[in-house]
C-alpha cells in the first residue's frame, strides 16, 4: 500500500441523484451484496434486507417498501427483520403520527456489528477456558479447547487495537455525510 487514503487513490466519483439511478442495476447489486452475505453465513431474506437498506439514501424503509422493492411477502420481510434487530443490524422506529414502523440501519453499522462481536467472544473465551479446566487442560479435548480460548482471547486484543485505527482511518476519508455512516 503506497499510504494514500482511499479518497486520493479513487478516480472522481460520478454524483448522482437518486432519481437519475438505475432502478435495475440498483437491484442487481442488492441482489449481488445480499448473496455475498448469505454465502458468508447470513440468513437469505435477512441478507437482501439488509442490502436494500444499506442500498437506500436514508437507510430507512418500511415493511411495505421492502416488500415492494425486494418483490417478497410481508411475512419474509417481517422474519428478516426479526432476525436483523436480534443481531443489532437493525433499528425499529415509528413514524411521527402514523402505526407504521420504519427500519433504520444502525450508525457505524460495521463499527457497531464489529463491536458487539466482542462481547460475544468474551463470553465464548469464559465458557471455553471453563470448559478447558472441567475436561483438563493437558487433555487432547481440553488443550483443543484452551487453544480455541486463546485463539478468541487474540481475536479480542486484535480487533480491539483494529477499531481504534479504522476510526482514525476513517477520519482521511472524504466521504459524504449521509446520516449512516456503513
Amino acid at each position: 500500500m503506497s499510504g494514500e487514503s482511499a479518497a486520493e487513490s479513487a478516480p472522481e466519483a460520478e454524483v448522482r441523484r437518486p432519481e437519475d439511478r438505475d432502478a435495475e442495476a440498483v437491484a442487481r447489486f442488492v441482489e449481488r451484496f445480499a448473496s455475498e452475505m448469505t454465502e458468508a453465513g447470513m440468513q437469505r431474506m435477512a441478507s437482501r434486507v439488509f442490502a436494500a437498506l444499506l442500498a437506500d439514501d436514508d437507510a430507512s424503509m418500511t415493511s411495505a417498501e421492502l416488500a415492494l422493492a425486494l418483490q417478497i411477502s410481508p411475512a419474509a420481510v417481517s422474519g428478516a427483520i426479526n432476525y436483523l434487530t436480534q443481531v443489532s443490524m437493525v433499528g425499529r422506529e415509528r413514524e411521527p403520527g402514523s402505526r407504521r414502523d420504519r427500519y433504520r440501519l444502525h450508525n457505524e453499522i460495521w463499527y457497531t456489528t464489529f463491536a458487539s462481536r466482542d462481547q460475544v467472544l468474551t463470553r465464548w473465551e469464559r465458557t471455553l477456558r471453563d470448559g478447558a479446566r472441567t475436561l483438563g487442560e493437558h487433555t487432547p479435548a481440553g488443550a483443543r479447547i484452551a487453544e480455541t480460548a486463546a485463539f478468541f482471547e487474540f481475536l479480542q486484543a486484535e480487533l480491539e487495537g483494529m477499531m481504534g485505527r479504522w476510526h482514525e482511518y476513517r477520519k482521511t476519508l472524504d466521504l459524504p455525510t449521509s446520516g449512516v455512516d456503513a
